[in-house]
């Protein structure tokens, strides 16, 4: 223990402790939700945040005091794990572990900063499975609902500004409702299918698999193929030996030409899928900005309403990339609507001068 530590040392370490207590139980929360690998590292690492528990309580002594509360950005950590459990609690770990404050505290080892540098490295790669899982129609979902939102809301605003009825708005509001989401899944539908397609022709032809048995072995036909995969010529001749060795011996694979890995067409999903996730989601989006108006709200009060709507809807869905994707959520959330808001408030500009110059 450090000889008379100041008070300020005092609260910094019990601080410490709390945060440290608190990262493991969500290390175990989380574990108890996970299986195989995934449970063994998450436990792994809340054995890791025992040890710098330790540290503390060393430091500390006699002097532990009453417990502490960890910060807020843990407690919201504890509570996600507990009620959820999901890639969102991962990323935020994620963002966690980035923020140690070891680096620039004296009284933390440089093994704890470490430590701790590494352990966003393990979270980050726990994390971007559930990433894979959800890209495809995460991405179709997140894009449909913006779509929805900008563009909706720049429809209204624009025909608004032109001096039309409540009604006519409602109408407009509606129509590009129905005829973005139909555009928006039928074009999800269609860009998913071509990706896979694409990727289906990545895969060695079954036929080509049988026909090594009969190649002739001083003949480099084989090894063409893998160069033509992107081996060097010396990495490519050693693979076809092997090949031909198996061959001899009566051991050849099933698949001597090996196999794609299908990794990139379980993260673009399927092209049903991203067209309703793209369809639902843009709906959904589009309603916000015609809320007031199915309600009877008319006139300035209307726009207000819609646009207060509509910046807190894209808020939140740009907080939810940012989780998902480590970055800072509210940096990502003002981005979000700085642009929504941007492209809403071109298009009212125009409808003021379109009813201007109509007038």
């Amino acid at each position: 223990m450090v000889a008379d530590p100041t008070d300020a040392q005092l609260r910094r370490w019990r601080q410490h402790l709390a945060n440290e207590r608190a990262e493991a139980a969500v290390y175990r929360d989380l574990a108890q939700r996970r299986e195989g690998a995934e449970r063994d590292i998450l436990l792994e690492l809340a054995t890791a945040e025992g040890r710098h528990e330790k540290h503390w309580l060393t430091l500390l002594g006699d002097q532990v005091g009453k417990p502490r509360r960890p910060d807020v950005r843990t407690r919201l950590l504890g509570f996600l794990a507990r009620h959820l459990g999901s890639v969102f609690t991962l990323a935020l770990a994620q963002r966690a572990e980035a923020r140690s404050e070891y680096d620039n505290d004296a009284d933390a080892t440089a093994t704890m900063a470490a430590d701790e540098r590494i352990h966003m490295e393990v979270v980050r790669a726990l994390a971007s499975r559930g990433r894979d899982q959800l890209s495809g129609s995460f991405r179709a979902a997140v894009f449909g609902a913006n779509d929805g939102l900008v563009s909706n809301l720049a429809l209204v605003l624009g025909v608004g500004a032109t001096g039309v009825s409540s009604a006519t708005i409602l109408a407009t509001g509606l129509a590009g409702l129905i005829a973005g989401a139909l555009s928006m899944g039928a074009g999800e539908y269609v860009s998913v299918n071509s990706q896979l397609e694409l990727l289906e022709a990545s895969l060695p032809s079954a036929t080509a698999g049988t026909a090594v048995q009969a190649l002739d072995v001083d003949a480099n036909e084989l090894e063409l193929v893998y160069r033509a995969r992107g081996m060097s010529p010396q990495e490519a001749a050693a693979r076809a030996a092997g090949v031909f060795a198996n061959l001899r011996a009566g051991a050849l694979a099933d698949s001597p030409l090996g196999e794609v890995s299908t990794e990139k067409h379980e993260a673009v999903g399927t092209g049903l899928r991203a067209a309703v996730s793209s369809f639902l989601f843009f709906a959904s989006g589009a309603l916000i900005p015609v809320l007031p108006y199915l309600f009877g709200l008319t006139g300035i009060t209307a726009v207000v309403v819609s646009a207060v709507l509509v910046g807190l809807a894209l808020l939140s869905t740009g907080m939810v990339v940012g989780l998902l994707s480590g970055g800072p959520p509210l940096r990502r959330a003002l981005r979000q609507l700085m642009i929504g808001y941007g492209a809403a408030a071109v298009t009212y500009v125009l409808g003021l001068l379109f009813g201007t110059a109509v007038g």
